[in-house]
């Protein structure tokens, strides 16, 4: 899962980069791993800065102040495939034709036959295991084959059409084209989120794309669109062009949005996700009194912080119980589900969370998180919980069990490592030390988000249900997946950090004054 934008400003003598990083700053959640920005400036000259990091850590005020022009793109990434590599941080940039750069947020899942495809056929040179990369090359090489020295939007439109017939998958992204103007696109399905809104003032209009409404909210954009499935957006200094490019399949954005990834403030789709996860609060009551029947005897709610504390409000509210806060949450330690090697999880569970004795001590709790993926901070939860003095601990989950990997942009990793494959609940609260497991039903989860969109008839539920809507996901397709996901994978040396490493993309990482120049490119 990543985070992206793209920013074009009336002013032309305006800087988007400041901008750009407080929208990182505020997509953040959304990748821990790694940030970038690019921007563009007089006569189509690209600046850019990225690395290996949160937001602040890869940019200060001298990086911010170097990043010149008044159009942007932003992004912050967290790895779904191999290694945390300096080399596949985003935004991505291709000189010829006319010079693009690209972010994405999704995976695609025909990977090798786009590799043969650009190796055998374009000859354009790939460099780095993104298939990021991958798409902004078949961009490249459509808009390259209309052989014009300019190009318009109808080319432009053209050649994104190309991507849809090749590319398989789930992806939002959004691009530059130097002198032209900023692009965002959506896969066919609506998988990956992404929207955008205008900012009238005394220049003009200015334009975002984002991957969550609150990115724009915070920002001061109004009028906030969704982009449809299958649809293209051009925004240059002087118009804004749309066209369904492709006629949307089934409408199926990802459940997973909206049960943990993103903030409770966005809307997405025309669904609130605050209002969602209260949807999920109070299927999920009903799950634990139908568990318990008459036997209840649980004495508090305690959500795990942050994202299923709307949930497990609700859920209190409705069982009629207290609700308290008995975990304190360090927000300087990144998400655990999504740092690299079990053993790093398991540390930084202890270091991310304290459980206060007070809250837990001779009491029977029903703690309530988002969901359970490896079962690693479950468990470190659970026992946590144990160690201040409860007695009985019953672990509900917002979402239901995952059971299956994730093949269109979240890392959840391959079928072993996931503490639901091949068990029951019983020894499913044996693997994590809970006396009692409960997890929401799927028809429930979906209800909690069709209430609040009915013209959205269902959602990617293939984490829960193994059912890939894209189709064209095979068995040998997830055996490979899951051996260049596993966490011994992710955990080997990485040869692409290497400073003997050739490529563009490892010139960001520098210490000190210099600034690398590849031709009309500036890197910081």
């Amino acid at each position: 899962m990543c985070g992206i934008l793209a920013l074009l400003l009336a002013d032309s003598s305006a800087s988007a980069s400041l901008e750009v990083f407080e929208g990182l700053q505020l997509l953040q959640h959304r990748g821990q791993d790694a940030a970038g920005i690019v921007t563009c400036g007089h006569k189509g000259r690209f600046y850019q800065r990225k690395g290996n990091g949160m937001v602040r850590e890869v940019f200060d005020q001298e990086h911010l102040q170097n990043l010149v022009g008044s159009l942007g793109i932003g992004h912050v990434r967290y790895p779904t495939a191999g290694t945390s590599s300096h080399s596949e941080a985003q935004p991505f940039y291709v000189n010829s034709p006319y010079g693009i750069v690209f972010g994405h947020n999704g995976n695609l899942i025909n990977t090798h036959e786009l590799k043969n495809f650009l190796d055998v056929h374009t000859h354009r040179h790939i460099n780095t295991d993104s298939d990021s990369e991958l798409l902004l090359n078949i961009f490249a090489y459509n808009l390259q084959a209309t052989n014009k020295v300019r190009i318009n939007e109808e080319d432009i439109f053209t050649a994104i059409k190309g991507i849809y017939e090749r590319c398989i998958g789930g992806y939002a992204c959004v691009a530059i084209i130097a002198g032209f103007g900023i692009i965002g696109f959506r896969d066919s399905n609506g998988i990956r989120p992404i929207c955008y809104g205008k900012r009238e003032n005394i220049n003009g209009t200015d334009y975002m794309f984002a991957s969550e409404s609150v990115t724009l909210d915070a920002l001061g954009f109004t009028e906030v669109i969704n982009i449809n499935p299958g649809e293209a957006i051009i925004i240059t200094k002087t118009e804004i062009t749309k066209n369904q490019i492709v006629e949307p399949k089934n409408f199926t954005p990802c459940i997973f949005e909206y049960v943990y990834f993103a903030r409770p403030d966005s809307v997405i789709d025309g669904i609130s996700v605050y209002r969602s996860r209260l949807e999920m609060g109070e299927y999920l009551a009903d799950q634990v009194m139908k568990k318990c029947g008459n036997n209840m005897d649980i004495d508090v709610v305690i959500p795990v912080p942050d994202t299923s504390r709307v949930a497990a409000l609700q859920a209190a509210s409705k069982l009629k119980l207290p609700y308290r806060e008995g975990f304190v949450k360090n927000h300087y330690i990144g998400r655990t589900f999504i740092m690299p090697g079990q053993q790093m999880r398991k540390k930084n569970v202890r270091r991310k969370l304290n459980a206060m004795a007070l809250e837990f001590a001779g009491k029977n709790v029903l703690i309530v998180d988002d969901s359970i993926v490896r079962g690693t901070t479950s468990k470190e939860i659970v026992q946590m919980a144990r160690d201040a003095g409860a007695i009985k601990i019953y672990f509900a989950s917002c979402a239901p069990p995952i059971k299956y990997p994730n093949v269109y942009g979240i890392d959840m990793p391959s079928r072993q490592e996931l503490v639901a494959y091949d068990r029951d609940d019983e020894l499913i609260a044996k693997e994590i030390g809970a006396d009692v497991v409960i997890y929401q039903e799927l028809d429930d989860l979906l209800a909690s988000c069709k209430k609040l969109n009915p013209n959205i008839k269902t959602f990617d539920c293939s984490v829960f249900n193994g059912e890939y809507i894209t189709g064209s996901v095979t068995t040998e397709y997830l055996e490979h997946l899951e051996n260049v996901r596993n966490d011994l994978v992710k955990s080997s040396k990485d040869t692409l950090n290497s400073p003997d490493t050739i490529g563009l993309h490892n010139n960001f990482s520098y210490n000190g004054k210099p600034q690398v120049k590849c031709g009309s490119f500036w890197v910081y």
